[in-house]
């Protein structure tokens, strides 16, 4: 129980990101500082907590020594992921915005043949594809009819330009988001921790923000005082509090999947959090029935997904077919 609250409690601080993106928006803010501000501000965070942990040695040293590796992937899944999140913001209610970014459950299911996993053999070690898992697809595609739910309460007042541009800008960020960080964790391979990860991602990232800023002091010049404290609210409470309490709600679950997975699917919590937020803070028109119906099917979904990978995590893994794209360890693809 302790882990699921701790859960809870990152899926709050996760769902203040959307509650002030919005806010941000609604106030005349532009979504360039909003969403450059919020890395802006991580960097010496981030710096901060590796210091303390003594552990920014390690990151350097493969960031030099992997430079363009981390360019890419790192603007990939931070620039690409939350540029257009704050985009969207400016066309849709966060609690929209949060129910549309479960997409990203779907996203991650079918990027999984871009990734190599290892596998044993008796004849050796080999790296295979991983295939797209029918079944876990299945419930995605679950968590997409709730968000579908969601998205007829505003269907009906919005044009379909603001539907494009409030809803597809999310839909590549759900994409870039799993593609960016997966293919870190997959050239990290164990050799850094998260929040090495965290901090060299959002290093690499910089020159992508800096340009997105400079597009925001050109269009609307500097951003308020507002703006600025409330996207140093976001980097604190979805960048370090959110985080950690993810991380250490994990490690105490760590060992038994059942509960780890329970402790993942608090996640879904950032959805109704942002609803009630809204509602609360904003003043924003109170979900119907339907999008209420969406919600619980998220959530439902995201659960679901979440117990249907522990069930599979001790099962062995199968055997290595022909039709497999596969190579022993050391041998050329």
């Amino acid at each position: 129980m302790r882990e699921m609250a701790l859960g809870l409690a990152a899926s709050f601080f996760f769902a203040v990101t959307f509650i002030l993106n919005r806010s941000m928006e609604l106030a005349g803010g532009s979504w360039t500082w909003s969403s450059s501000l919020r890395f802006f501000f991580m960097v010496p965070l981030l710096f901060a907590i590796l210091l303390a942990r003594r552990s920014l040695g390690p990151i350097w040293r493969d960031m030099k020594r992997y430079p363009w590796t981390w360019i890419v992937w790192g603007t990939v899944g931070f620039g690409l992921f939350y540029a257009p999140l704050t985009y969207a913001a400016a066309y849709g209610p966060g609690w929209l915005v949060a129910g549309t970014w479960q997409c990203t459950i779907v996203a991650g299911v079918l990027l999984s043949p871009l990734f190599i996993e290892r596998r044993e053999t008796k004849n050796g070690t080999v790296l295979v594809r991983r295939p797209i898992e029918k079944r876990a697809l299945f419930i995605s595609f679950f968590i997409l009819l709730g968000v579908v739910l969601i998205q007829f309460q505003q269907a009906s007042r919005l044009t379909w330009k603001e539907i494009a541009l409030g809803v597809f800008p999310v839909l590549i960020a759900a994409f870039a988001y799993p593609l960016g960080n997966r293919k870190m964790i997959e050239h990290c391979a164990g050799r850094l921790d998260a929040f090495q990860r965290v901090f060299g991602m959002t290093m690499a990232s910089l020159p992508f923000w800096f340009v997105v800023a400079l597009i925001g002091w050109v269009t609307a010049g500097v951003p308020s005082a507002g703006q600025t404290a409330q996207s140093l609210i976001v980097a604190i409470s979805s960048g370090v509090i959110a985080t950690t309490l993810f991380f250490i709600a994990t490690d105490r679950a760590k060992g038994n999947e059942r509960k780890l997975a329970a402790v993942e699917a608090t996640q879904s919590g950032e959805v109704i959090f942002a609803v009630i937020g809204e509602v609360l803070l904003l003043s924003a028109p109170f979900p119907n029935g339907l999008a209420f119906v969406g919600l619980a099917v998220i959530v439902a979904g995201i659960c679901w997904h979440s117990f249907e990978s522990a069930k599979t995590v001790n099962r062995q893994a199968p055997p290595v077919s022909a039709a497999s794209r596969s190579y022993r360890v050391g041998e050329e693809q």
